[in-house]
């Protein structure tokens, strides 16, 4: 893992902005903390921070292959989980390496198969490669988009980053929102290929960009596909199982200690339990890591997505699997801590605000990664295999997107802008736009109609729009600490397969993730393998109310650029409320108030409506 940067310029020599390109660098100093490096050419600058995974000494970046015709250089951020096949396969064809990083197998697969090395790639990766042999630029990201890729068109070039951030610090980058910017910060959505920045965009998942004197050409190298599905229910669960056992092995490979992220939920324990099952025969015990907050069970409040606490589940696991497990206890305090929510927002580079989830997230990582350099998280399988309540009740009818509808958790923000910000920015109609051009692109088989149709639609949704959000998310919070996540159920091949899987097999035991469950079943406490879906947590103590009540007054009172956004009624009130009687709207415009109000001093954005 890593964080990557770099600089295309045609029309001037770059050899001469190198204090540019080690600023833009080192932005990416919390995604590389081990190593950094830089490489410049007339035209060309690459920039790199490195996280040492595998071949700790070797695999240094930029990393550079002369050939007779010219130099071949990479700037790579992930893991290539088959990357020894690969090495072999190379081999066979007469290259040599130098080290045992996956970084030299990716570029020698470049040799060997140019843009067509995509097609052999399995892993989380998002890579930058010059070509000088043609003056030419490609930058690709993985298929389910898990490691994040920006560039910048520029009059003569381009610039790019792992991070907005890294773009931003080159002069060339202007720190604009304009109102499509604001329309994406404030309906909940996340569009592919649309960057909140001004002139800011990102690469697609499953995207190929190629750069060079003549343009920027687009390229899609992986979509989901549908293909009829003809396995039984016993072949369909059996393969889901044969993946993950697979998939869990692969990502298990790692130089330094590893652990997984337990919620006690069926997709962190039944990837805790995989984990546990592949390294019991080389004599380790897996390490696990929870989140929870003071008297929880004194405040906790069920909701639609979290309707019991997570804690009694995740020891029930550890107990059954005996893997060395810790709690991270988080009190309102530290939550509610200002320093904590600019690092959080400064992680992702814009003001999402989702608080103290966010907050909690950036925590948790950064006490694991006291003890491990990975982790393995169950993200995504809730959209794979379909676990959220929307996806079966009547919400998944909805004309929008089904974690929107009918008073789900997520959306409402027509209600924080100001009224005439609203007028301007119609978050109704550019929901309604974004969600009818995501139905469209949904590929449906010849003549599938009904409830299979609606619900590859449904899927569809999830794992093109919604997983985004999730991924860019746990991407950047990790990364802010330099914790490197992988997430399992976002293999390629599981998504694809289960992807066109019938929503009867889907739920042929009556249950929500059929498949799953009964693919791990046995490696499970019953009272977990039978769990209804419980998201990520919140806290709900109240001195951590209180204190984000407290400081959005002391943002009133200021009367900055971000109480300008808002509807100062509305958020007037939130302040007021007793916090015991606090509506989840209400804490909604308070987390979103304090997160403009950092961005706003971090960034020091233009916004132009």
């Amino acid at each position: 893992m890593c964080g990557i940067t770099g600089w295309v310029a045609y029309q001037r020599d770059l050899t001469l902005s190198r204090h540019d390109v080690e600023a833009m660098t080192e932005t990416m100093s919390c995604r590389g903390p081990d190593a950094s490096g830089t490489w410049l050419d007339h035209h060309v600058a690459l920039g790199h921070r490195r996280l040492a995974v595998i071949d700790l000494p070797g695999g240094a970046q930029p990393m550079t292959v002369n050939t007779p015709e010219g130099d071949v250089s990479m700037v790579y951020s992930g893991e290539a989980y088959n990357y020894t096949e690969l090495r072999d396969e190379l081999r066979r064809a007469g290259h040599r390496f130098d080290t045992d990083s996956d970084t030299e197998v990716v570029l020698h697969g470049y040799l060997e198969w140019g843009d067509a090395l995509v097609d052999r790639l399995n892993g989380m990766y998002a890579f930058a490669i010059w070509d000088a042999r043609t003056e030419r630029l490609v930058m690709i990201r993985d298929r389910m988009g898990i490691k994040p890729f920006y560039y910048y068109e520029t009059d003569d070039g381009v610039l790019f980053g792992s991070e907005p951030k890294a773009i931003l610090a080159n002069p060339l980058a202007r720190r604009v929102v304009g109102a499509d910017g604001l329309r994406e910060l404030f309906s909940f959505v996340k569009t592919p290929g649309v960057a909140v920045w001004e002139g800011m965009a990102e690469v697609r998942p499953g995207e190929i960009i190629t750069l060079d004197r003549s343009g920027l050409r687009r390229h899609t190298y992986w979509r989901l596909r549908s293909e009829p599905h003809t396995d039984t229910v016993e072949q369909t669960v059996a393969h889901v199982r044969e993946l993950l056992d697979d998939i869990v092995e692969r990502q298990l490979v790692a130089d330094v200690p590893r652990c997984t992220l337990l919620s006690g939920g069926l997709d962190s324990s039944a990837l805790t339990a995989l984990a546990a099952l592949h390294l019991a025969p080389q004599g380790e015990t897996v390490r696990s890591f929870a989140v929870d907050f003071p008297d929880q069970e004194k405040h906790f409040q069920a909701m639609d997505v979290s309707p019991t606490q997570d804690t009694p589940f995740v020891h029930a696991v550890a107990e059954h699997l005996g893997n060395a497990h810790q709690d991270i206890i988080l009190d309102g305090t530290a939550l509610s801590a200002p320093a904590v929510r600019r690092a959080a927002v400064g992680a992702r580079d814009i003001p999402v605000g989702v608080g103290d989830r966010d907050n909690s997230l950036y925590l948790l990582f950064a006490a694991v990664r006291k003890h491990s350099t990975v982790a393995l998280s169950g993200e995504s399988a809730d959209e794979v295999f379909g676990g959220y309540p929307w996806f079966h009740d009547e919400r998944r009818y909805a004309d929008t997107y089904p974690w929107m509808a009918g008073g789900a958790p997520i959306g409402g923000s027509e209600t924080q802008v100001n009224r005439d910000l609203a007028g301007v920015l119609d978050l109704t109609s550019y929901v309604s736009d974004g969600y009818q051009a995501a139905v469209a692109e949904t590929p449906l088989l010849p003549g599938e109609t009904g409830l299979d149709a609606r619900m590859r639609v449904v899927s569809h949704l999830h794992l093109t729009r919604m997983v985004q959000l999730l991924l860019d998310r746990k991407d950047r919070m990790s990364m802010a600490v330099g914790l490197e996540v992988r997430v399992p159920f976002c293999d390629h091949r599981l998504v694809q397969y289960v992807f066109n899987t019938p929503w009867s097999m889907k739920t042929f035991d009556g249950r929500e993730k059929s498949l799953l469950r009964a693919a791990t079943r046995e490696l499970l406490p019953e009272s977990v393998a039978n769990r209804k879906k419980s998201g990520y947590p919140g806290t709900f103590d109240p001195t951590y109310v209180t204190a984000i009540q407290d400081q959005a007054s002391e943002l009133l009172g200021a009367r900055g650029p971000a109480v300008d956004l808002l509807d100062q009624q509305v958020l007037t009130a939130a302040t007021t409320a007793a916090p015991e009687d606090i509506t989840q709207q209400q804490r909604m415009i308070l987390e979103r108030a304090l997160d403009l109000g950092t961005w706003f001093e971090t960034y020091n954005p233009t916004v132009r409506v």
